[in-house]
């Protein structure tokens, strides 16, 4: 028995006082809907309407069944609007997952178009490497991660892909550094400072593929997690790191080179699983290709002709011969 739409028909009728216009309210002929409350008086075993005068009243039986159907039928319509957010994404937890060289203006950037398209969705946030987050999105143990092509997991659907081109993150003050752009084989003999292997396999072993193609076999790979640590490992000398723009703008000391011809190009995108996705996935996906493609400049970081000055000048120097 559908007992909330014969409580919807009872409403409607004792609201009224009676079947026929209850009939027109709802659309439907006036047979059907008497056996509709016939129906609900034999479920609960009581008469609900007396129909001994030509008038329809409510017996007491009706009188209360009338304030407790209300709140029922209230609760109902709370309950289908909660769970059409829900399946919105609007609402619930999201355990999602991003890589650990984020920045925090990208983080901070993130979270609040998050909040701005869903204000009830509460964002669980983890630091995960793309491995970590590939095996934890496969245990279910994560919803949505943000990962480094290429990857090899089955059972994922991606979010739109956002493409950086990877430069040369190296001392300012390197010799290196003057041209606007370096030659991957113009590296040659140095190391190469990157994640350790186990945070992103394919993806580490694409960016050596690609080295050595250009001409640029490193000595040795220096793993590296934090980005504190890699610019300490550049400004010792001997070794540059291949890096978005975005990395280098933490460190004033580190200059970004774009490589000739832009072979090296970091694809990002979120993923989460293709069988029961949490609803804020796609989401997700969507949001953060739109402030991961908004955060990355183009172009060397510090650039080589000099800007504006950030103050007025108030006095020029004088020459020797100018007049006191």
């Amino acid at each position: 028995m559908d007992l909330l739409r014969h409580l919807r028909h009872f409403v409607v009728v004792a609201r009224e006082l009676h079947f026929g216009r209850a009939a027109e309210t709802l659309g439907m002929a006036q047979p059907p809907l008497s056996q509709s409350i016939q129906r609900l008086e034999r479920e609960l075993t009581v008469e609900l309407f007396d129909r001994s005068r030509r008038q329809v009243r409510l017996t007491t039986a009706g009188q209360l069944l009338l304030g407790e159907a209300d709140e029922l039928l209230a609760a109902e319509q709370r309950t289908r609007n909660l769970m059409r957010q829900v399946r919105a994404g609007a609402l619930g937890v999201l355990r999602a997952g991003v890589p650990p060289e984020t920045p925090a203006v990208t983080l901070r950037e993130l979270l609040d178009r998050l909040t701005a398209r869903a204000p009830g969705l509460d964002v669980d946030l983890h630091e995960l490497t793309s491995a970590e987050q590939v095996r934890m999105l496969a245990e279910g143990r994560l919803d949505v991660g943000l990962l480094h092509h290429p990857v090899s997991a089955d059972g994922l659907r991606f979010g739109p892909a956002v493409a950086v081109p990877l430069g040369v993150v190296l001392p300012r003050a390197s010799p290196l550094a003057r041209p606007r752009e370096i030659e991957l084989a113009a590296l040659a003999g140095l190391d190469l400072i990157a994640a350790p292997r186990a945070t992103a396999p394919q993806w580490h072993d694409h960016v050596l593929d690609v080295c050595r193609r250009h001409g640029f076999t490193p000595r040795r790979v220096r793993p590296a997690r934090n980005p504190e640590f890699l610019f300490g490992l550049v400004l010792a000398g001997g070794a540059v790191a291949v890096e978005p723009a975005a990395t280098a703008r933490r460190e004033p000391r580190i200059a970004w080179r774009p490589v000739a011809g832009a072979p090296l190009v970091k694809r990002t995108s979120a993923a989460w699983p293709q069988r029961s996705g949490h609803p804020a996935a796609p989401v997700f996906g969507e949001l953060a290709a739109g402030v991961l493609a908004d955060a990355e400049p183009t172009g060397p970081t510090d650039p080589l002709t000099p800007g504006p000055r950030p103050w007025p000048v108030l006095f020029e120097p004088r020459s020797a011969d100018s007049p006191p």
